[in-house]
């Protein structure tokens, strides 16, 4: 095989070349990342805070929305063309036993411009690792969520302390799995190692 590929026509590899390009700019697919704030300058109040509870509106992406929950120091997050939409989604009703909070960055992964997954940054308090006050410390953890068409839910865990690269593993993960992700059926992945974020969140 070596002499024949050394011998080859320059006219008939250039013909093989420009019979596969189109195939390969048809199957390209271009990834990327934006971000939005959830800070609540940002959002918005929906309905009347309880002492215990508050609902934030804060905008999206192309079109969608972001529904922050808080009830007893434990957030959910939740994406929609609206705040009825989200509500209703199976990300609404997600939430982690321990207290937690989020940070207030949401970055939107799209494909060819089409956002798909949302990746956020939690904080997951750890009861068992108090700090010097008595008061439990917070270990990070990305959650990828997947976007519509379909329905909203979690796709992937990536513990922030565990993994020197959470955000590539994060994005790696709504790049394989969130489109294809079957929420209620599929199990939420946990990618890269798992730290004790994770753990607690997996409760």
């Amino acid at each position: 095989m070596a002499p024949f590929l050394r011998t080859a026509r320059p006219a008939v590899v250039v013909l093989i070349c420009a019979a596969a390009s189109p195939v390969s700019w048809a199957n390209a697919q271009t990834f990327s990342s934006s971000y939005t704030s959830t800070a609540p300058k940002d959002c918005r109040t929906i309905g009347k805070p309880r002492d215990v509870s508050t609902v934030q509106l804060c905008p999206g992406k192309s079109g969608l929305v972001v529904l922050i929950s808080e009830d007893d120091l434990r957030q959910t997050v939740s994406v929609g063309p609206n705040h009825v939409a989200a509500a209703k989604e199976p990300a609404a009703e997600t939430w982690f036993a321990p207290f937690n909070s989020t940070a207030n960055t949401l970055e939107w992964r799209a494909v060819d411009g089409r956002p798909f997954a949302i990746i956020q940054r939690w904080l997951i308090a750890d009861n068992n690792d108090p700090d010097k006050t008595g008061n439990p410390t917070s270990k990070p953890m990305l959650a990828v969520t997947r976007l519509p068409p379909g329905p909203v839910c979690h796709v992937a865990y990536i513990d922030g302390q565990a993994n020197r690269n959470a955000n590539e593993l994060a994005r790696q993960a709504a790049d394989e799995f969130a489109r294809d992700f079957k929420c209620g059926k599929d199990e939420v992945k946990v990618v890269g190692e798992k730290g004790a974020a994770v753990s607690l969140a997996k409760r």
